[in-house]
C-alpha cells in the first residue's frame, strides 16, 4: 500500500533524522553521559480527531522495535507522546514541558495544522528541531524564517491540483461541486483545485459550500451540492466529517464521481462507519488497503510542486 510505503520512508527519514542529531548531541556532550534519546510527540489521543493518535502508536512501536534492536549507537529512544486534545494552546503548553522539563531532543510527528503553528515560533526560538509535521499545509514551507521546523507530506494543494489534473483529463465537461472546511486547510484545497482547472475552475465549479469544526451535521450542504446537477464532487472533508458526507450524498442517492482527501482514507476509521459500499468508486491519491470494495479505485500520482 501506498500509505504503508510513505508511513516507512518517514520512519526511515526519522532514523537517520535521529541519528545525525544524536551524534551531534554527543559531540555538544563529550563525556558521553547521556544514556538514551529523548523524543517528545505531542497527538489529539482526545477530541474530535482522535483517531489520528494511531500515527503516534505506530510510531512508538517503531521506536520500540529500535531499542529492541540495540538503539542508535548504543543509546535507546525514549519517546514521550502527550495528548492534547487538540487544543493549540495545550499544545504549546506541552511543548514547554517537553522542551524545558523533559529535555527532549527534537518533537517528532506533532499532530495538526493549528497545533504546529502554535509551537513553530516557539520550537525555533529555541532552536530545537521540529520534524515531520503531521499537516500538509504549505505555511510551514518556510525554511528561511522558520528553518528549525521541517515537514513531510506533499502540501493538500499539490494533491488537489492531482485531482484536478484526472477530472480534466476523464471528465472534461464535467460539473463540480465542492466541500471544504471553512479554514486554512479547506481554502487550500480549493485554491489547489482551481489552480489545477486553469481557466476552466470558473464554468466547472457550479457549487462551493463550507463547513466549520464545530459542525455536527452536513445535511444543508450535501443537499446543496446535489442540487447544483454536478457530476463530480470535490469532498475535502477531513475525518469525520468525511464519513458524514459519504453517508448523506448516498442517502441522497447522489453519486457523483467522488475525491477525498488522503488524509480521510483510514478504511477503519472512517470507510467503514460510513459502510463500504457507499464509499464504492471513490478516488484519493493512495488505496486504503486490500479487501475495499472501491470499484472505480484510482492512485493518483502527486504532481511536482515547489513546496513539496
Amino acid at each position: 500500500m501506498k500509505s504503508l510505503r510513505k508511513l516507512a520512508i518517514l520512519f526511515f527519514l526519522a532514523a537517520l533524522a535521529i541519528g545525525h542529531a544524536a551524534a551531534q548531541a554527543q559531540q555538544n556532550d563529550p563525556s558521553g553521559d547521556a544514556k538514551e534519546i529523548r523524543i517528545g510527540n505531542i497527538t489529539c489521543a482526545s477530541g474530535s480527531v482522535k483517531q489520528y493518535s494511531a500515527v503516534a502508536r505506530a510510531e512508538a512501536a517503531y521506536f520500540a522495535m529500535i531499542n529492541d534492536r540495540g538503539g542508535i549507537n548504543g543509546k535507546n529512544i525514549n519517546f514521550t507522546s502527550l495528548d492534547s486534545g487538540c487544543d493549540p494552546q495545550q499544545t504549546l503548553t506541552l511543548a514547554k514541558q517537553l522542551v524545558e522539563k523533559e529535555n527532549v531532543l527534537l518533537l517528532f510527528s506533532v499532530l495538526g495544522t493549528e497545533n504546529n503553528l502554535a509551537i513553530r515560533p516557539y520550537m525555533n526560538e529555541k532552536q530545537v528541531p521540529q520534524l515531520f509535521l503531521e499537516s500538509s499545509s504549505s505555511i510551514f514551507d518556510d525554511p528561511q524564517q522558520f528553518p528549525w521546523t521541517m515537514g513531510f507530506f506533499a502540501t493538500y494543494r499539490t494533491e488537489a491540483r492531482a485531482y484536478a489534473k484526472y477530472i480534466l483529463e476523464n471528465k472534461p465537461a464535467g460539473k463540480i461541486a465542492v466541500l471544504s472546511g471553512n479554514d486554512d486547510i479547506g481554502r487550500e484545497f480549493v485554491a489547489g483545485l482551481r489552480d489545477g482547472l486553469g481557466a476552466k475552475a470558473a464554468s466547472m465549479i457550479v457549487k462551493e459550500a463550507t463547513y466549520d469544526n464545530t459542525a455536527t451535521d452536513l445535511d444543508t450542504q450535501i443537499r446543496a451540492l446535489k442540487d447544483s446537477g454536478a457530476e463530480v464532487f470535490a469532498n475535502f472533508t477531513i475525518g469525520s466529517f468525511t464519513t458524514q458526507a459519504i453517508q448523506k450524498a448516498f442517502d441522497l442517492d447522489w453519486h457523483p464521481l467522488q475525491f477525498i482527501p488522503n488524509a480521510s482514507l483510514s478504511t477503519a476509521a472512517f470507510l467503514e462507519p460510513a459502510g463500504l459500499n457507499k464509499a464504492a468508486g471513490i478516488i484519493s491519491n493512495a488505496r486504503p488497503g486490500a479487501g475495499l470494495p472501491l470499484s472505480r479505485s484510482v492512485t493518483l500520482p502527486l504532481a511536482n510542486s515547489s513546496n513539496g
